[in-house]
């Protein structure tokens, strides 16, 4: 039976919920990662306790992406923002100076070991404000290593529990648990480029964001492009990627998503190499699609190119 007293207890427990564990557990942290592959590094670590947004979503180009003031908003609102380093956003700095964000920055390539560009690049914004990737730089792909994978996810990690402390456990059994989900990732890459004959491991990919793939894993990637989208292949590039193709008897060309797949086609067509399927390399694809994490990504692109390589006869 209800009293007077029985109501008032309940309104003031009532009150007093808003302040319990709970609830204080349902106000998750904002995480801001500047693209989608970033982006699923963070939620992979930060499981259900940080509520992560991306800049640079699903089959955008963080090469020639133009902030606007919702991303500065979006941005002055996280708590910890992750970001590639390396030079890959030239955009980055501006962004998180117009957002006056006073969440921790995280560089998640920071520490890794960096492959030097082989040509002059330029990497610009669509304001021509960014950055150069001039010959011998660090190229910024670094993400394309599993190695280097694991010191992106244990950057994120610490940053994590920097801005939210009572996650520490959360946050390293979830590193953990994933570290040990990339082992097995790396280990079918071998095996699957073992499957493919030695002399047939040369590609040509219309933008050269594999150097790390290729050094990783034994691989050769020649792309026209240089290592960023926003750098058009010239005749003379495309003149000696086709004649290289005819020379080395290089098996196959294939198209990334973030580039115009015309450039892969009229080369498949000059050189009769097999084209094909799209890569995906600096983003990935709608989480519906084929490369929806960054696993999922890296079993996409080793299946395509072992299925273009390992048995073709090459031209």
């Amino acid at each position: 039976m209800f009293t007077r007293r029985t109501s008032f207890t309940l309104i003031a427990l009532a009150l007093l919920a808003p302040l319990s564990p709970a609830f204080a557990q349902a106000e998750k942290l904002p995480v801001v990662a500047t693209f989608s592959i970033l982006g699923d590094l963070a939620k992979q670590v930060a499981g259900d306790r940080a509520d992560v947004k991306i800049l640079v979503g699903p089959g955008g180009d963080a090469h020639v992406f133009a902030p606007t003031p919702a991303d500065a908003r979006t941005l002055g609102a996280a708590k910890l923002v992750v970001v590639n380093g390396l030079k890959f956003e030239g955009w980055i700095d501006r962004l998180i100076a117009s957002s006056k964000t006073k969440g921790k920055i995280v560089v998640a390539a920071k520490g890794v070991k960096t492959l030097r560009t082989g040509r002059n690049d330029s990497h610009s914004d669509r304001h021509n404000q960014g950055h150069a990737h001039a010959h011998g730089e660090a190229d910024p792909h670094a993400w394309q290593d599993i190695a280097n994978v694991k010191i992106y996810v244990a950057n994120i990690r610490d940053g994590l529990i920097g801005a939210d402390p009572d996650g520490r456990a959360a946050y390293e059994a979830n590193a953990k648990a994933y570290m040990e989900r990339l082992d097995a990732l790396e280990a079918e890459i071998k095996t699957s480029v073992a499957s493919i004959p030695p002399e047939r491991r040369k590609i040509i990919t219309t933008h050269d964001a594999f150097g790390y793939f290729a050094a990783a894993y034994g691989l050769k990637f020649i792309a026209p492009q240089g290592v960023s989208t926003d750098s058009a292949a010239s005749a003379q590039d495309m003149a000696r990627i086709i004649r290289q193709i005819r020379a080395e008897k290089i098996p196959a060309v294939f198209n990334e998503n973030i580039t115009d797949p015309r450039m892969a086609a009229r080369i498949a067509q000059e050189t009769g190499a097999k084209l094909g399927g799209a890569l995906y390399s600096d983003q990935l694809s709608a989480p519906d699609g084929p490369a929806g994490t960054y696993i999922d990504m890296v079993r996409h692109n080793i299946r395509e190119l072992t299925k273009a390589l390992a048995d073709q006869a090459a031209p």
